[in-house]
């Protein structure tokens, strides 16, 4: 059982100790005494569930995870997967389970990014390895990191610049782009269509 100072405490809440000192009188974070100092202290545990953070299942998994947009880019896929592999062995680390899926990293239905969210929120996965932030998610990324988190899942980002290609990015632009341009188009064509309803009512 790790033992954390009022300061520790603070720091990590991002609160004063004088705000920890309230909390503790009002009872929203009671502090443990030290029975010859009578000196206040916390423990990991009890921060943990004070952040509403999920033990981790005995079986939690460690797990590779590699995207890319389309089919063409299999071989991109391959050197995603080598390229973490070799990364987790020269860690020492024993890599449970590899899931990849090809899509858009705008694409939320992903079959395999939605079942690692599903399973971190149950406590099964301990670490995701990625290569680049965007392989997970293109926007958004803090979010789902704090989420997992918050969840005994720890993401590790090995940032290999190459395995983000500045195409895809391109694309999901362009993508976000012609989406607005389609939904602001069908507004101009509905106001229009008010217009000469309006206009037929009147005559």
């Amino acid at each position: 059982m790790k033992i954390l100072k009022p300061k520790e405490v603070s720091e990590r809440l991002n609160v004063t100790v004088w705000t920890l000192q309230q909390w503790d009188k009002a009872g929203k974070l009671t502090a443990f005494r030290n029975p010859e100092t009578n000196r206040r202290y916390y423990t990991e545990e009890q921060i943990d569930d004070f952040l509403g953070m999920k033990k981790q299942s005995k079986n939690a998994k460690t797990i590779i995870y590699c995207r890319v947009s389309n089919q063409g880019q299999k071989d991109e896929l391959s050197n995603q997967i080598e390229f973490l592999r070799t990364f987790c062995n020269a860690k020492a680390e024993i890599v449970d389970e590899v899931l990849t899926d090809i899509g858009s990293g705008l694409n939320y239905t992903r079959k395999n990014f939605n079942a690692i969210v599903e399973n971190a929120l149950q406590g099964k996965i301990k670490r995701l390895y990625i290569s680049h932030q965007d392989r997970l998610i293109r926007f958004g990324y803090e979010w789902f990191e704090s989420l997992l988190k918050k969840n005994g899942c720890e993401i590790i980002v090995v940032n290999n610049e190459k395995m983000s290609p500045q195409e895809e990015m391109i694309q999901d632009l362009i993508s976000i782009i012609h989406d607005f341009s389609c939904r602001i188009y069908g507004l101009r064509k509905y106001k229009k269509q008010i217009k000469e309803e309006m206009k037929n009512e009147s005559v």
